[in-house]
């Protein structure tokens, strides 16, 4: 069969769901079935639920990058860049690369995994003034600001500076929340031992979240317990409150408080990928809807998992869809190679399902809550629990070399609270670092693509 026949797979997004679907496509797909291309702005897998010990220094950023350029048996074709638009009749993906060339990639059979992004609502200031941590970039970024505000803090003669430099502001009590509040005020809190003149006390963290209970997910004891190490810790955590508004120097929450501070990060849940509103197709609560076997009803060679798809859970029923979590996503994207690899053998699809192993929540050194196959732990035997299953997760040896030695460094010699200063000076925001501004509308996609055909013809 030559490169002419040969069906063409086109998968968008690198993440877990991208990148299970696309090994196992290589492993079980002989060389002469079809061409796999690959979609993502970089040629790596970022392991997210390891960010915020990035943005705290515990693990550096190559350590959680796992390369998609290491397997010897690699043969999938990477696209370096973001898709932008899908045109579901004309079966093209619209392209941006990383130099800003827009370029259309036909497809025989479509996987959608392009994830998601920071949910933000129409508060006042947010996006100019707040930081994500959904990125490689952004969690390196705030690890130097943060430092930066001490290293200004510890320099500034001025009592109300010195204030709102030493205040940090985390809104969002779910996992990605409550585990970088955590994580980062071990960061400061080891810190300030460097800082002679500064007084440990001035140094206060702000959990907000508008939910009533702190990671509900966890059930109340293990949410009670992770709340209780964060007070223990003296992080102030504010439930049923949310942001009014946002400036340069300060934040004022909705009961009406005003905290000084130059660090405000968000991370209140995520939403579906723009790229999904460009389908025109059907959606539930922004995410594409989808069958049980994750194919796009109404489009033959579609499929759609991960953050971005609404996939029922079959293994609860009731209508309910699959939490966007990093433990469905990996296993999503195995069965739905299985099922592209079904379509082109023309065998029958297979429904995912697939029963919750539990959650995990690393606080930081000793201390974290887990609920592994419906097990409640907290404290040491919870950390063990939580770092075996995120080391065991990680998909090389070499980056569970990596993050092996950096836990065991970090254990034993501690940070050195060294700034990078790699994007010093430049915009750092929310509305820098996701690109949501980038994406087609259905009708801007479908004249594109038009367009660029009777140029060709």
């Amino acid at each position: 069969m030559d490169d002419v026949t040969r069906p063409r797979i086109l998968v968008v997004g690198a993440g877990f769901a991208g990148v299970e679907c696309v090994r196992r496509l290589e492993r079980r797909l002989g060389p002469d079935e079809a061409d796999v291309t690959l979609v993502t702005p970089f040629s790596y897998q970022l392991y997210l639920p390891l960010l915020p010990q990035v943005a705290s220094g515990v693990l550096t950023p190559q350590s959680i990058a796992l390369s998609l350029r290491r397997s010897r048996k690699y043969r999938t074709r990477i696209i370096p860049g973001g898709a932008i638009g899908v045109d579901l009749k004309a079966k093209v993906c619209v392209i941006r690369t990383i130099t800003d060339e827009t370029v259309n990639e036909p497809y025989d059979y479509l996987v959608l995994a392009p994830g998601s992004v920071t949910r933000t609502f129409d508060i006042p200031g947010l996006t100019d003034h707040a930081f994500g941590m959904k990125t490689l970039a952004e969690a390196a970024y705030i690890r130097d600001h943060v430092i930066s505000q001490l290293d200004l803090a510890d320099a500034s003669q001025d009592p109300a500076e010195r204030a709102s430099r030493l205040q940090f502001v985390v809104v969002g009590g779910g996992y990605a929340g409550t585990e970088t509040a955590a994580c980062l005020q071990r960061l400061t809190h080891n810190a300030v031992k460097r800082y002679p003149r500064l007084d440990p006390r001035l140094i206060k963290w702000h959990l907000i979240d508008i939910a009533p209970k702190l990671m509900p997910e966890l059930g109340d004891k293990l949410g009670r317990s992770a709340l209780e190490v964060l007070q223990r810790r003296g992080i102030e955590v504010s439930l049923g409150v949310s942001i009014a508004k946002a400036g340069p120097e300060e934040v004022t929450f909705t009961d009406g408080r005003v905290v000084p501070t130059r660090t405000l990060i968000w991370t209140a849940g995520v939403v579906a990928s723009p790229l999904i509103a460009t389908l025109g197709a059907e959606t539930v609560r922004g995410r594409l809807a989808v069958t049980a076997e994750m194919t796009v009803p109404g489009h033959d060679g579609v499929f759609a998992l991960g953050d971005a798809a609404a996939v029922p859970d079959v293994a609860k029923g009731l209508g309910t869809v699959c939490p966007p979590t990093a433990q469905h996503a990996m296993r999503q994207g195995r069965k739905v190679a299985d099922n592209v690899i079904a379509t082109l053998r023309g065998a029958p699809l297979e429904p995912y399902i697939h029963k919750d192993l539990g959650l995990v929540v690393d606080l930081g050194g000793k201390d974290a809550v887990s609920k592994p196959l419906g097990v409640e732990l907290h404290g040491l035997p919870a950390q063990v629990v939580a770092r075996g299953y995120h080391w065991s997760a990680l998909r090389t040896n070499v980056a569970k070399t990596r993050v092996m030695t950096n836990w065991v460094l970090n254990a034993l010699a501690g940070d050195d609270f060294v700034r990078t200063g790699f994007q010093a000076r430049k915009p750092a925001k929310l509305k820098d670092f996701e690109y949501t501004d980038a994406y087609m509308t259905p009708e801007q996609v479908r004249a594109h693509v038009e367009s660029t055909r009777s140029q060709a013809s």
